[in-house]
């Protein structure tokens, strides 16, 4: 069994792009968590993670746009997902999200 410490990058790098493929697959799946969930118990969310692909394109001289990086996470057009699957927030979201990121 490898020990981690002992990877070479490009395997490390196959490694963490299968996770985040994963988490992504897990996130399309799981459109019953809303992203304010996601920021009240974890502080990041889908749309967070489309920023995350947006900065390591730019660090790498690649311009993506952040609305094709959110349909990369939700799968389809964010304006499609949001209609289909968001909710309001609930009061008590609202107020968790103001006390936990202001």
């Amino acid at each position: 069994m490898a020990e981690i410490n002992t990877l070479d990058q490009q395997t490390q790098t196959e490694l963490e792009a299968a996770a985040f493929r994963t988490l992504v697959e897990h996130l399309r799946e799981r459109t019953d968590v809303q992203n304010i969930d996601l920021m009240n118990l974890a502080g990041f969310c889908r749309n967070c993670l489309s920023k995350y692909y947006v900065a390591a394109g730019a660090d790498k001289n690649i311009e993506l746009s952040y609305e094709d990086a959110r349909e990369r996470v939700y799968g389809m057009p964010y304006a499609e997902w949001k209609s289909k699957h968001q909710t309001q927030a609930t009061p008590e979201q609202s107020a968790q999200y103001k006390a936990t990121h202001d």
